[in-house]
């Protein structure tokens, strides 16, 4: 299966500066790649713990006694390590960018190339798709939904559109989506689709909470000097990922005590993201996005 080609491989793996017997957490699996780069670099007493929710992530498991592999979400991560007495652990990956297969694969719905059900779904047990968003949110939900996580100019006008048309015909396809924002578009279409798409997909995927529930439990998996590696893919998850390395919250803001200390339990270890470099983009477009970030376990 041509499932994802990892994303700023090499850095990933300086940031978390592999140690050959030391626990190390992907949480999010996918193909695999970024997996079996760090199994690459483990010694046999060395163990990995890779997270996916996807049934279809699953089936890319290798076999390796070094390798656990837990079918969840990861903002169950530090319930699971506790389950299986691994903590603290040495570092921590995550890649929160959909995965190639998820984009390619024309059933689940993610991209606008084909016409197909409005589905968005990572994990598919569960039971919201983009269609439920779509055909049972009111105008106001919806234009929550397209301002703030897709940063659509005309949410409220395109939200409005999608009330309207609904009462005619269920929205039960991409095409059925397309048929209504793509005249609404504002801008390159193309990208204004994407923003449109985006915005269902966190909606449906809890995206934003799962990765502050995330973010706000890598601390405490993490041994004193351990590394937390996140790569994300737009504004909204790389802001948070920078407030909770500067503070520990998602304000950004130091939380202070009565005698003004702050306790913050990340320090940056690149103060800018690092993207990727011009070999990579002609490589992988889908890296052009891409923003990682680095933190060390105070």
């Amino acid at each position: 299966m041509s499932y994802h080609v990892p994303v700023m491989l090499k850095e990933c793996l300086e940031g978390l500066e592999i140690k050959p017997d030391g626990v190390y957490v992907d949480v999010t699996f996918g193909g695999g790649g970024h997996s079996g780069a760090i199994l690459e670099r483990l010694g046999e007493k060395g163990k990995l713990v890779a997270f996916d929710q996807d049934t279809d992530a699953a089936k890319n498991v290798w076999g390796d006694p070094r390798l656990i592999f837990i079918q969840q979400n990861f903002k169950h991560v530090k319930r699971y390590l506790k389950l299986n007495n691994l903590l603290p652990v040495d570092g921590i990956l995550a890649d929160l960018g959909v995965s190639s297969y998820q984009f390619d694969t024309a059933e689940r719905g993610f991209s606008t190339r084909f016409n197909a059900a409005l589905d968005m779904r990572m994990d598919q047990e569960n039971e919201v798709t983009a269609a439920t968003i779509l055909n049972t949110y009111d105008a106001a939900e919806l234009q929550r939904v397209f301002g703030e996580f897709g940063e659509v100019r005309n949410a409220r006008t395109l939200a409005n559109a999608v009330v309207g048309a609904r009462t005619v015909v269920p929205m039960n396809t991409t095409a059925d989506l397309l048929a209504i924002a793509d005249p609404l578009s504002m801008g390159n279409v193309n990208r204004y689709m994407a923003q449109v798409f985006q915005a269902l997909r966190i909606e449906v995927n809890k995206e934003m909470e799962v990765l502050e529930t995330f973010l706000q439990d890598a601390a405490a998996c993490l041994k004193p000097g351990g590394r937390l590696v996140v790569m994300s893919y737009h504004s909204l998850e790389d802001r948070l990922v920078k407030n909770y390395i500067r503070a520990g919250n998602a304000s950004g803001e130091p939380v202070r005590d009565l005698f003004g200390r702050s306790e913050i339990p990340f320090k940056a270890v690149n103060k800018k993201p690092i993207e990727a470099d011009a070999d990579e983009l002609k490589l992988n477009p889908r890296s052009r996005s891409a923003r990682l970030r680095v933190a060390a376990k105070v």
